[in-house]
């Protein structure tokens, strides 16, 4: 134990020991009495009080409630909780270790974001928290903390994460065999952890533990109550939802065995690092090709700096635009005026573009045009423009997309294990001392 930690559990005792003598001095003053607020955890040099916990509750229900879902009995909802919390702990001071901090830009543009997406303004929405019980000063401590979590995630997971071609090549190989005609699938999943390096009485107990929980699922029992009480998975207390996912994003653990589980059936314990798993198959839909519409453009950019102004760059392009209406070869026009190296020696051709490929701005002044038409000069981050469109057409992306999404899907697999592992460390590493009690 740390200096620091034996301060902590020092002046805890203090306070506890203290509560008594001023609780009745305050009564022979005849004052009112302010109980102490419990400590029910201490995380290394830091602590979890019982307020803290309270407050989880009150969401957790508030939620549980609202989707209608039964609740688990109190000690349970207590324990998932201050798992939560110590987790959160734990990584918000390796975060801090770590140098990471977030702005009040980031977050206030995280919140106006939230408040978008649910139709109302930054006003109405600090209104609709209030009426729910949610402070927003909380509500915005809570959205500071769940970006700084990301990042840690990002520096510490993500960033190290490497998928190379080869792992692509044999990822989409191996989807062509096995998932058929089915694109999507809906998971639910309850997760018995064990420790890193458990003993082989762990991994036994841990084991008959998920054979209960197995055939209290096949004996009828709610998956979602289940998962609430005895998951240690990170959507426990969303009763073990993992909402859809398409077939190439599935964890890795769980890709071949969905293909052979039809709706509603529970597969057995899958033995990972982390402990057992057990997955639901609620449901699955069927694969679609992927038709998209791809443009030709060609463009010349006329980049601004110390010796070319925001207008001078615009004059020099109306001036080439007019002399392209007049019959001049826009790629030879390109080949002698661009500031684009790597198009003007193709004429300013970009070639087909997919959509998303290019800046908003000129994807938006594209979208303007028939084939063979020209914009009028406009402006990027990287200069002024003219494009032309040469052609539109339908194209079966599938290919593409797939190579795409079996990359993301098999970085997001990675990150996901990597990140359970980088959690376990965390906490295997800490001081932790758990004081709640299940009364």
């Amino acid at each position: 134990m740390t200096t620091r930690q034996s301060i902590i559990k020092g002046l805890s005792i203090l306070l506890f020991g203290l509560a008594p003598l001023f609780g009745l001095s305050q009564q022979a003053q005849g004052e009112t009495v302010k109980p102490v607020d419990e400590i029910i955890a201490i995380v290394d040099d830091d602590i979890i009080v019982r307020s803290e916990l309270e407050n989880e509750m009150m969401k957790i229900v508030a939620q549980l409630r609202q989707q209608e879902q039964r609740l688990p009995p109190k000690p349970v909802l207590e324990r998932q909780l201050l798992g939560r919390l110590i987790l959160k702990k734990l990584q918000l001071a390796a975060a801090a270790r770590a140098g990471i901090n977030v702005s009040e830009d980031i977050v206030a543009q995280a919140i106006n974001n939230i408040a978008q997406n649910n139709n109302l303004s930054l006003s109405e929405f600090r209104s609709t928290l209030e009426r729910s019980g949610i402070s927003f000063q909380s509500f915005r401590k809570g959205i500071q903390e769940e970006i700084i979590m990301q990042q840690l995630q990002d520096q510490e997971v993500r960033r190290r994460v490497r998928v190379t071609d080869q792992e692509v090549e044999a990822y989409i190989a191996r989807q062509a065999n096995t998932v058929g005609e089915r694109s999507a699938y809906h998971l639910e999943h309850i997760l018995i952890a064990t420790p890193e390096a458990a003993s082989p009485e762990q991994m036994k107990r841990a084991r008959e533990k998920a054979d209960a929980v197995v055939a209290s699922l096949r004996g009828g029992a709610a998956f979602a109550d289940v998962a609430i009480t005895e998951s240690d998975g990170r959507q426990a207390l969303e009763g073990g939802d993992l909402g859809w996912r398409k077939a190439n994003q599935l964890p890795t653990i769980f890709a071949d065995l969905v293909i052979s589980m039809e709706r509603g059936d529970i597969s057995e314990p899958i033995r990972t690092a982390s402990g057992y798993h057990i997955i639901r198959l609620d449901d699955y839909k069927g694969g679609d090709r992927k038709i998209i519409t791809q443009s030709h453009v060609r463009h010349i950019l006329i980049s601004t700096n110390e010796v070319t102004s925001n207008n001078d760059a615009r004059i020099r392009l109306e001036q080439l635009r007019q002399r392209i209406i007049g019959g001049d070869d826009f790629a030879a026009l390109a080949r002698s005026h661009s500031d684009d190296k790597s198009s003007a020696i193709k004429g300013g051709d970009l070639g087909w573009i997919t959509p998303g490929a290019l800046l908003p701005r000129f994807e938006e002044e594209i979208a303007k045009l028939s084939p063979g038409e020209l914009t009028e000069p406009f402006r990027t981050e990287y200069g002024w423009h003219l494009a032309q469109l040469i052609d539109r057409r339908q194209h079966d992306s599938t290919a593409e997309v797939q190579k795409a999404e079996a990359r993301k899907t098999i970085s997001d697999r990675k990150t996901a294990e990597e990140g359970e592992l980088y959690l376990r460390r965390l906490k295997d590493e800490a001081y932790i001392d758990i004081r709640l009690s299940d009364s």
